[in-house]
């Protein structure tokens, strides 16, 4: 039972998405007293909070002067990029426990070089062929060696946009060189480094876990979607929904390939322990699960958006004792999660993925959406005397729950008939004939004739 000390803890939360919602909220379970810093006054955040402030998150000085008036003693960064601009060290710095890890450490998100060669250095299973360079002839001469089957991507952050696949986004040598040369010579992701990996089969999924330095404690398994529109179309997004099964496993990915996985997240936390970065935070590890077993596509040093709102909802342990234990290095043994499966669509405006509409007035009957058992999350959306409305980003994330993904998704189809507005959704998230798509792709990729 946690102690009156525990409940009255005053907490910050930074950032002001869906995920940060979901945060707020299990944080707010579990007895803290939220202060928040946001660039959006999203609602539901707003409400959960003793008070909170307008600022951008990336505005250090600002963040951390808010966080000493207000006389907090534990801070939960949501974003990546506060994490790259050293918001977690600035405010160690200030006396404030932080569950973030510090610009040093969020280099596992931050530099996609960073994270490949670290893996290398340390032998770390679950490793592709790389490479990372900003010379072009260099870039040409791993191509003459290795095939054009690749993945390009800027090394720095893009917000997961800057992957382009061959044969999907890229469909020559020419293509894949155009590209490196773009990222160099324009700077994208802010480095002008580009980096070419293996194209891997099979199918992605997201293990994240909690870390206070020493231990990594996992949460169940959730496969996001990041294509805009059905049956996997459509341009890259930030994420569409994403689901997880009652078991924590998925309908294609088995107890031995989530613990593979579980393995080399926590060898990665090692090797950068044996090199002197202290981890603690949230380290999200997105696979693919190949032939061969769980290879990394890329590591986050956060929660994953909209895979944070999957495992928070679920969450039975305390989440305001397992983020002191992440920011203190006292994380127990194991976290709970309830036995139920939950399915995560997120609405977003019109031309989301594109050219999103912003400005828009959206309309959300709450009452309706918690009698039908789902649960809510107000996502990237600006709350004004005038009524809520949508920014070029997403806009409401529900999550429905059930002891079946089916179950969960007609929970979830259901609540978000009550969000209307110039939005739309990706309705086939969590449908039988998508998983059963995921499944029958799965077999074919390890040689099976069935399930």
């Amino acid at each position: 039972m946690l102690s009156k000390e525990t409940v009255l803890m005053k907490v910050l939360t930074v950032g002001g998405g869906a995920r940060e919602h979901s945060i707020a909220a299990a944080l707010k379970h579990g007895g803290a007293k939220i202060y928040a810093c946001m660039k959006n006054k999203n609602p539901g955040i707003a409400r959960l909070s003793e008070e909170f402030a307008l600022v951008s998150e990336t505005e250090i000085d600002a963040i951390v002067r808010y966080a000493k008036s207000r006389a907090v003693e534990l801070a939960f960064v949501g974003p990546e990029a506060p994490l790259e601009a050293g918001l977690a060290d600035a405010l160690a710095t200030s006396g404030i426990s932080v569950a973030g890890p510090t610009k040093s450490a969020a280099r596992i998100e931050t530099s996609k070089r960073f994270m490949r060669e670290l893996m290398e250095r340390h032998s770390v299973p679950g490793r592709v062929r790389f490479l990372a360079s900003d010379s072009m002839d260099e870039i040409k001469d791993w191509l003459d060696l290795n095939g054009c089957d690749v993945v390009v991507k800027p090394s720095g952050l893009t917000g997961g946009k800057g992957a382009k696949v061959y044969g999907e986004h890229l469909s020559s040598s020419d293509d894949v060189m155009g590209y490196c040369r773009d990222i160099i010579e324009k700077k994208l992701g802010g480095t002008g480094i580009a980096v070419l990996e293996e194209r891997l089969q099979g199918e992605e999924f997201t293990l994240q876990g909690l870390c206070d330095g020493r231990r990594v404690i996992p949460t169940p398994a959730v496969q996001d979607h990041k294509r805009a529109y059905e049956g996997d179309s459509g341009p890259n997004t930030g994420g569409m929904g994403s689901y997880s099964d009652s078991d924590h496993l998925l309908p294609f990915l088995s107890k031995e390939h989530y613990d593979s996985a579980l393995d080399i997240m926590r060898k990665t936390k090692e090797a950068m322990r044996a090199e002197g970065i202290d981890y603690r935070g949230i380290l999200y590890g997105q696979f693919m699960l190949t032939r061969e077993g769980p290879k990394v596509v890329e590591f986050n040093a956060r929660f994953g958006d909209p895979e944070a709102m999957n495992v928070l909802s679920i969450i039975e342990s305390s989440f305001l004792e397992m983020t002191e234990g992440m920011a203190t290095g006292s994380l127990p043994g194991k976290c709970g999660f309830g036995q139920r499966a939950t399915v995560c669509k997120y609405v977003v405006p019109e031309g989301y993925g594109t050219k999103p509409l912003s400005g828009e007035k959206i309309e959300v009957d709450e009452d309706a959406i918690k009698k039908s058992g789902a649960v809510l999350y107000y996502a990237a959306v600006n709350e004004t005397d005038d009524g809520i409305f949508t920014t070029t980003s997403r806009s409401v994330g529900i999550v429905g729950l059930g002891g079946s993904i089916e179950e969960a998704e007609g929970q979830c189809e259901r609540a978000i008939s009550n969000v209307r507005g110039k939005v739309f959704v990706r309705h086939d998230i969590g449908k039988s004939d998508l998983i059963r798509k995921r499944i029958e792709h799965m077999c074919a990729i390890r040689g099976e004739t069935n399930g």
